[in-house]
């Protein structure tokens, strides 16, 4: 074929042509402004990727628990002072930061390079998450997949339970008034007599509900503890796999592709809930569980208690992402006068919005089956797996249709994980883009592939017999610590060494200049009561530390040390990479260590068009190359 050229423009003014002869990046448009990276299609695309990944199953299966937990309706106090004083700061950071210079988690630390660990820290977190993440949304497949039947197998003992599973509870024993005086006597004795238990005095028999058997001896086959590993469980390797093979399919073109598919697993999520809501609210003893949720039941003396702002500040930090690295890695693919600051709000109010409704429908139901199981609500709700898995679809199977709502809430659940996995993984290939950038711009799909296959393998372990304790131990240590300190160093450093007052400077050159008293808020937040929860939050997870357990499995100490050595590996390359960089810098100690604490040469927006005067100094390492880059039809890249 011959060099026909077509000829494109950069927002710079300068024009780029494409030749029909080189290879074409699916990940760059030609409406893109950098294009070399590639920026989203539209603003829409944008924001509702950031809203799948702040939106994840923390929101359907942990706030509402959190909320009853914590003094219903009193909760929501902590909680928007915690966003407003914790999470939205450091989000609004994060969106800055990366679209100011256009990179991702680990080159975003030009900025400052004595913390580029930091940024290493947050990848290699990001990675673990992933690959137990999608062992999750792997669950949520094989009870979507199961939810094709007349009945579900869930709904009643059936050839795989034992004697403990009952549908109802059964009473043990009691006590009764017999011949004017009150005895306690066995519940046979008390219906052979045709007498009548006092109130209060009954005591049940130990009996596990159909869906808390089904769960554990069907779906887990779940095994004795971590010492014991079992053998894979077929049906979900193959459910994992085909999760990996949705994700794959969706970043196929990058943010080209994932951009476009989220505006199903981001939006209907939310049709999927206002569904479950009416069907829920319909129901007898729905009122019931509203109330225990955020009415009648709230408990305003809670917020005398310590324990209930630390849940708040926790449940906001981690619900909205921050410091895992995707912000950044989103944001990075923005043009560069995008207004960060709004889309900072719009994303973190409708993310709790998100987990204020999703309540609503989840505890509708739940009273609906206290009602029917003539139980107290505080005795079936319950949260993490416990709830999606066990409780929720427990109440699922005693609707008329159960299939149908049951069908609807793990497919809810599948599109909330996946929504925020194709951000995490998003995360992990523009990390390999900065680095490699020539070989990602010719290799995305089989590097993107390949990322696929490998998390994939490495998360095989995650669906053995005893694949559930591994996901909570993951959980458990990589999901916490490391992230909290991630946090306090990225907004410390960026604060107090790079410089606040700096740093609101960049900002401005994207958004526009704004007056003093804009700034306020942000400076009082950025340079102290941000750094100070962050830090109390991390003080706090370190005192009331406690080993991991599974339900009444405490694991054994090969495990707690195993999950040690994870954390351990993901916070390490903090000091590694500081003293890597003192090393190689020049001058005694204290010139190394300043020198390390100034940005590089290259810091800066990433487009020579965007840099103005303050950043014209800026080295690109581009430049040294552009004569070896072929020109045609007489325009110059």
């Amino acid at each position: 074929m011959g060099m026909l050229s077509l000829p494109g423009f950069l927002s710079c003014g300068k024009k780029k042509n494409f030749s029909l002869s080189n290879e074409k990046d699916a990940h760059i448009g030609v409406s893109d402004e950098n294009l070399e990276r590639g920026n989203w299609s539209n603003k829409g695309d944008y924001l509702l990727s950031m809203v799948g990944y702040a939106v994840g199953l923390g929101n359907v299966w942990r706030f509402p628990y959190l909320t009853y937990q914590n003094g219903g309706g009193a909760f929501l106090i902590p909680y928007t002072l915690m966003l407003a004083l914790a999470g939205l700061p450091l989000f609004f950071m994060e969106c800055s930061l990366g679209q100011f210079a256009s990179l991702g988690p680990i080159s975003i630390w030009r900025i400052l390079p004595l913390f580029q660990g930091v940024g290493i820290t947050m990848v290699i977190i990001s990675t673990f998450v992933a690959i137990y993440y999608n062992v999750i949304i792997a669950y949520a497949l094989y009870y979507l997949f199961a939810s094709f039947q007349k009945v579900l197998p869930w709904s009643d003992c059936f050839s795989w339970a034992d004697e403990f599973c009952s549908k109802t509870r059964l009473v043990s024993d009691c006590n009764a008034t017999f011949d004017g005086q009150t005895i306690h006597a066995n519940y046979s004795f008390i219906t052979s007599n045709n007498l009548t238990c006092i109130n209060g005095t009954v005591n049940y028999k130990p009996v596990q509900f159909p869906s808390e058997q089904y769960w554990n001896k069907v779906a887990l086959q779940r095994s004795s503890g971590l010492d014991e590993t079992g053998n894979i469980v077929w049906y979900l390797a193959l459910c994992l796999l085909l999760s990996w093979l949705i994700v794959g399919a969706a970043l196929f073109k990058g943010i080209k592709s994932s951009g476009k598919v989220v505006y199903f697993t981001a939006l209907f999520p939310y049709v999927i809930l206002l569904i479950l809501l009416v069907r829920g609210a319909t129901l007898e003893g729905a009122l019931d569980g509203i109330e225990y949720y955020i009415g009648r039941q709230s408990n305003i003396t809670k917020l005398m208690e310590a324990e209930v702002w630390k849940d708040a500040a926790t449940q906001i930090f981690y619900s909205l992402s921050v410091a895992w690295g995707g912000l950044v890695a989103l944001s990075s693919y923005n043009k560069f006068h995008n207004n960060c600051y709004s889309d900072a709000i719009l994303v973190c109010v409708t993310n709790c919005v998100t987990s204020v409704f999703a309540g609503f429908a989840i505890f509708s139901i739940l009273g609906h089956m206290a009602f029917v199981s003539e139980r107290p609500v505080s005795e079936v709700v319950d949260s993490g797996f416990d709830l999606a898995f066990v409780a929720y679809p427990e109440a699922l199977s005693k609707l008329p249709v159960s299939p149908l709502w049951s069908f609807l809430f793990f497919f809810m659940l599948l599109l909330l994980g996946l929504d925020s996995q194709f951000a995490t993984i998003e995360t992990l290939t523009t990390t390999i883009q900065d680095i490699y950038p020539q070989v990602m711009k010719k290799l995305r799909l089989p590097i993107t592939l390949g990322v696929c296959i490998l998390l994939f393998l490495l998360g095989l372990i995650c669906v053995s017999q005893a694949g559930i304790y591994w996901v909570n131990l993951i959980d458990h240590f990589c999901a916490g610590w490391g992230i909290l300190i991630a946090a306090v160093l990225e907004i410390m450093g960026i604060v107090y060494i790079y410089g606040g007052n700096r740093f609101i400077e960049d900002i401005e050159m994207m958004i526009g200049k704004k007056s003093p008293w804009f700034w306020i808020w942000w400076r009082m937040c950025w340079f102290f009561v941000t750094p100070v929860l962050l830090m109390a939050i991390l003080v706090w997870s370190l005192v009331t530390f406690s080993p991991p357990t599974y339900g009444s499995v405490v694991y054994p100490a090969w495990g707690t040390a195993v999950g040690w050595c994870m954390i351990i590996f993901c916070v390490i390359w903090i000091p590694i990479v500081a003293i890597v960089k003192v090393v190689k810098a020049e001058g005694n100690l204290c010139q190394r260590i300043v020198s390390c604490c100034r940005p590089t040469a290259n810091w800066g927006p990433y487009l020579e068009c965007h840099r103005g005067e303050r950043y014209s100094h800026v080295v690109d390492p581009k430049k040294e190359k552009e004569h070896e880059i072929p020109t045609v039809s007489g325009f110059v890249y």
